[in-house]
């Protein structure tokens, strides 16, 4: 029984393509800074979703904390996952 090597081809071919087209785009990519002030902040942050407002400014929070645990004397992981934003609107004259 022949082997079927256009559909092999053909997925192989969108496979590398995709392959290489995230490889160049990573090696784009420049690497970030770490910014204290901001870590700072994320940590004071509070748990659970916060808003603030001012007549020309919206502050946002959102924070979870959770330790999940695989088994009862397996492998724990704690997730803290943190959300800021901002929306500031200024009238300009």
């Amino acid at each position: 029984m022949p082997l079927p090597l256009v559909p092999i081809a053909l997925s192989l071919a969108a496979t590398g393509s995709v392959a290489l087209a995230t490889y160049r785009l990573v090696r784009r990519i420049e690497p970030g800074r770490r910014d204290q002030r901001a870590e700072d902040a994320f940590d004071d942050a509070p748990e659970g979703v916060t808003l603030r407002r001012t007549h020309d400014q919206a502050n946002a929070t959102a924070r979870m904390r959770r330790t999940f645990r695989f088994g009862p004397n397996g492998t724990a992981i704690a997730i803290d996952a943190n959300l800021m934003g901002r929306f500031s609107v200024k009238r300009i004259d």
